[in-house]
């Protein structure tokens, strides 16, 4: 989490995809059409505390959350779902905080806090890849 925090001072993104260098922060993949993914990763990230859906665009599988932290700053959160086949998808996370400087590693935490609850609600249709 040091390292996380020290990069942060510099950067104020954090993005996944599959050639993300920390394993933490590689695509996950769920064994389900897009469709049916798409209608689990709406329901869930409705439901989860402190994020704000702005707008959710189906046709092109992309949701835009709002968060506040906890000094006050905004984060941009946009949660990508990919058809990589009929019966595979894959969940990308792009998350931004609005102002100069970094975020001291707020975005990777709020990554991971995404795909943790993403990966408790569909667990038995996680894989490891397509």
């Amino acid at each position: 989490m040091l390292k996380r925090t020290l990069i942060g001072i510099l950067r104020s993104f954090e993005q996944t995809g599959d050639r993300a260098k920390d394993p933490l922060l590689k695509s996950h993949y769920y064994k389900m059409s897009k469709e049916k993914t798409w209608a689990e990763v709406v329901s869930t990230l409705k439901k989860m505390q402190g994020y704000k859906l702005l707008h959710e665009v189906e046709s092109v599988g992309e949701i835009v959350l709002e968060k506040r932290t906890v000094t006050g700053r905004m984060m941009d959160i946009t949660v990508s779902v990919i058809g990589v086949n009929p019966i595979t998808s894959a969940v990308d996370i792009y998350s931004a905080s609005r102002g100069s400087l970094g975020d001291l590693g707020s975005n990777y935490r709020v990554i991971l806090d995404i795909y943790r609850t993403l990966d408790k609600k569909l667990a038995a249709y996680k894989v490891e890849s397509p």
